[in-house]
């Protein structure tokens, strides 16, 4: 089968059905290890996330605190406030004038294997 165009004649592609053929290439034995452990240390630093949400849903107090300290630009009192709150997880507090960013992380045999960001809006 051809095809004629403008006094040249074209051949169609045909390209090999993939299911039907091998890969050439294999994919590498896999090792869920890594990606259990990450899940159960992900686990953890939900549970100090809900710790958080939990205070700063229920108290007013705590917000007013930790927002006039965020508009003075109060990185001290604004990480002591979050702090307190008896985390286990190494915690990075994040925050503007607009909202506040928490992240989450942890690490696995000294890889850095798992993060877990919750932003939140006041503004």
């Amino acid at each position: 089968m051809y095809y004629y165009q403008n006094g040249y004649y074209y051949y169609p592609v045909y390209y090999p059905d993939t299911r039907y053929y091998p890969s050439y290439r294999q994919p590498a034995p896999v090792n869920s290890d890594l990606l259990c452990q990450s899940a159960t240390e992900t686990k953890k630093l939900m549970d100090d996330a809900v710790i958080v949400l939990d205070k700063l849903s229920d108290s007013k107090e705590f917000d007013e605190k930790l927002m006039n300290a965020a508009q003075i630009s109060d990185y001290e009192e604004v990480d002591r406030l979050i702090h307190s709150l008896g985390l286990k997880t190494d915690l990075e507090v994040h925050f503007n004038p607009d909202g506040l960013r928490l992240e989450f992380k942890s690490d696995v045999d000294n890889i850095d294997c798992c993060r877990l960001t919750v932003a939140l809006r006041w503004r």
